[in-house]
């Protein structure tokens, strides 16, 4: 089961581990190239969406999002009242869609953006997260991908027991390993106590 599950979860820890190089270094590059922008009219609105907000809003823009072909996951939604106008990002790993609605005129301006595999990593990375967590995982792919996230932390966490394990019943690897978990924790504590003073 260590080698299993490890050799099943090594794809997910790859993404995690090189997306950190990417959100963590600037100077790598992140294209975004601009794509056509495209203008929806007689869009079909819900009645109430001005009414609506959080999760209930999100919920009622996915099935317009899909029908103007820009589905994927909303980051936020920018509500400005007196204009009638909401104004969201919709992301899906490689590409970045800003999507004006005009509720009042019925109508919607979709400005696509591809972007580099190192902002798609860095979208995956970031997904699932801490902010708006009352609004986050809209879309069904990024909730798969949390699911898949979870599981590679659990997996993970079964690893490492069963590889200290692994490493207590084999005698001969016992002290070299003691080694290694020795300076394992030195330089992690030396990490937390350099980050709290």
């Amino acid at each position: 089961m260590h080698l299993y599950l490890g050799l099943f979860i090594s794809p997910f820890v790859v993404v995690f581990a090189v997306s950190v190089f990417f959100l963590v270094h600037a100077w790598l590059p992140k294209a975004r190239e601009a794509g056509p922008t495209r203008v929806i009219t007689d869009l079909p609105l819900p009645p109430d969406l001005d009414q609506l907000s959080g999760r209930q809003l999100i919920d009622a823009l996915q099935p317009v999002l899909a029908g103007i072909q820009a589905p994927g996951e909303v980051g936020w939604v920018q509500h400005r009242v007196k204009e009638h106008r909401l104004i969201l990002p919709v992301s899906v790993p490689g590409r970045l869609t800003t999507v004006t609605i005009d509720v009042s005129k019925r109508e919607a301006t979709v400005e696509p953006r591809t972007t580099s595999l190192a902002d798609a990593l860095v979208t995956l990375h970031k997904s699932p997260g801490p902010h708006l967590v009352s609004i986050r995982m809209n879309w069904f792919p990024m909730r798969l991908w949390r699911w898949f996230a979870d599981g590679t932390v659990y997996l993970l966490l079964f690893i490492t027991g069963s590889g200290l394990y692994l490493w207590y019943t084999l005698r001969a690897e016992r002290r070299i390993g003691l080694y290694l978990l020795a300076a394992g924790v030195i330089s992690f504590s030396g990490i937390v106590y350099a980050l709290v003073h």
